[in-house]
């Protein structure tokens, strides 16, 4: 089973030792005799190795308990493999099964958690095979309207004992731990929308944002470790809330607030937007890993990473530190082409400024500049500039590439090794004719590939990075009101027939 496969890859990805708990947890398992088993555990949707021992020649085994803040749920990995599931919470459990069918044959001996999660399953298996032949009625396109009906009758009926079943286990005054995980499953329950409210979806969608976490027990360290509570986190992580880096750092510290006593839940919630939002592929993201890495990992509040781990994301929010979206552009300040006039970046007077990173050895540099020079012939006099920096580290390929190029009338700047060696840095940087970060521009504007684009207002704010050439025409062409010509309009004949037989291709 695709389980099984990937409970085989996990099981060695994280060892820790284990946690010695009030209450023991003995397992017999019929046909297995004196063989290695394994404790694992549930960290969100993802299964980890977390303990291990040897069964005795009748299949017994015995785990230790976990303290409170480690419960939650866990699985036996026999061998095969073959696993169970079962609810660790801090009371003796003891388990009777086979090695043949471990879920189907189990027996709890003692354990009233585990008792009521495995009659759940049993009633919801039974139930499957109650609803098969009203499955069959809907899937035959031959049957009758009073047999299509009974059948919506009989899927109503089930889905009510299940929805029923589900209510009393999540209510029990035992308060399950079961039960907790049932709950997260279930939907926000809508209030009525109050008379007078003009935009029903926009109000209903506020309401569900706002008790979004309503059926989660934010204080329970123990629901880390189920598959619901990753699902919870990442659908409203990259679905519920909106896909602006400003809202989503406000949003992000509301919650982690809000669990910030349950330190498991904090790291898992933090963990998560940090992951999402510095591997984002939508545009400006970056400004929230920086943010939250600022706010928490920088400040000590991180406590399960070591030194070299925690050092390696502080340092790349670093990196990005100078390149966010709403932020200023630094005020890069470097030669021009004949390697004396020095030009900065805030002296461009225009209602768009286009930073270009590009190289004359890039291939792909070479694709893009033809369609920046139809953007800049279009745009430069309704007040769009490019102020281009040269990323070759000797001068003459970029010098020479320039020389009989269409692209003269662009603002061309570099760096080159006489201005880089240490002692002329140092003067120019005492002098006040350039800066640290102007002569270290690749590492400023996070450079690891070329081209590379910011668009920026008058005041040289980032308004938006990480483009290609046909993104910025249409984002001029949308905030100036105007509707996109498309993009074979900035394209040469050459180029658009060329698109044409890759698409044909492919």
């Amino acid at each position: 089973m695709n389980r099984t496969r990937a409970v085989i890859g996990l099981l060695f990805a994280f060892i820790t030792a284990p946690l010695l708990g009030q209450n023991d947890i003995v397992v017999k398992v019929d046909g297995l005799g004196a063989d290695t088993v394994y404790l694992a555990n549930y960290y969100g949707s993802r299964l980890f190795y977390n303990d291990t021992t040897v069964a005795s020649s009748d299949g017994t085994f015995t785990f230790p308990g976990k303290e409170y803040d480690q419960c939650g749920k866990y699985a036996i990995v026999l061998p095969g493999p073959v696993l169970f599931d079962f609810l660790l919470v801090e009371e003796p459990m003891e388990f009777h099964t086979s090695l043949h069918n471990p879920q189907g044959d189990m027996k709890v001996i003692q354990s009233d958690e585990n008792q009521t999660f495995y009659n759940y399953l049993r009633f919801i298996n039974d139930k499957r095979t109650e609803r098969a032949p009203f499955d069959k009625i809907l899937k035959d396109s031959s049957a009758t309207m009073a047999d299509v009906a009974a059948a919506k009758d009989g899927l109503n009926s089930l889905t009510k004992q299940v929805l029923n079943l589900q209510s009393s286990i999540v209510s029990d005054p035992k308060e399950y731990l079961f039960g907790k995980y049932l709950k997260m499953t279930q939907e926000v329950e809508m209030a009525d929308t109050p008379e007078g409210v003009e935009n029903e979806d926009l109000w209903k969608y506020i309401y569900y944002r706002r008790h979004y976490w309503d059926n989660v027990d934010l204080d329970d360290p123990r629901l880390v470790r189920d598959g619901t509570l990753h699902t919870l986190i990442d659908r409203y992580w990259s679905k519920v809330l909106p896909p602006d880096p400003d809202s989503l750092y406000v949003e992000a510290v509301k919650l982690l607030d809000r669990v910030r006593g349950n330190s498991e839940m904090f790291k898992y919630f933090l963990h998560h937007m940090t992951f999402e939002s510095e591997s984002s592929q939508v545009m400006c993201m970056d400004k929230v890993f920086v943010k939250l890495v600022n706010q928490y990992y920088a400040s000590g509040q991180v406590d399960w990473l070591n030194e070299e781990q925690l050092k390696k994301i502080v340092d790349r929010a670093k990196e990005l530190r100078h390149t966010m979206c709403g932020e200023y552009a630094h005020n890069v300040t470097l030669p021009g082409l004949d390697l004396n006039k020095w030009h900065s970046l805030y002296d461009v007077e225009a209602k768009y400024t286009l930073l270009v990173i590009w190289e004359s050895t890039c291939g792909h540099c070479k694709k893009e500049m033809p369609i920046l020079q139809k953007i800049y012939e279009e745009w430069n006099s309704k007040g769009l500039e490019i102020y281009a920096i040269g990323n070759d580290f000797e001068s003459e390929p970029w010098q020479e590439y320039l020389k009989d190029s269409d692209y003269k009338d662009w603002i061309h700047v570099s760096d080159n090794p006489q201005v880089n060696q240490q002692d002329s840095a140092m003067a120019l940087i005492y002098s006040g004719t350039t800066d640290l970060l102007s002569l270290n521009f690749r590492t400023t504007f996070d450079v690891f590939s070329t081209p590379k684009l910011f668009l920026l207002d008058e005041d040289k704010k980032i308004l938006a990075k990480q483009l290609g050439a046909l993104q910025v025409a249409e984002i001029i062409y949308r905030k100036e009101g105007l509707d996109f010509p498309g993009e074979e309009y900035f394209l040469s004949p050459e180029e658009i027939e060329k698109r044409k037989k890759k698409a044909a291709h492919e």
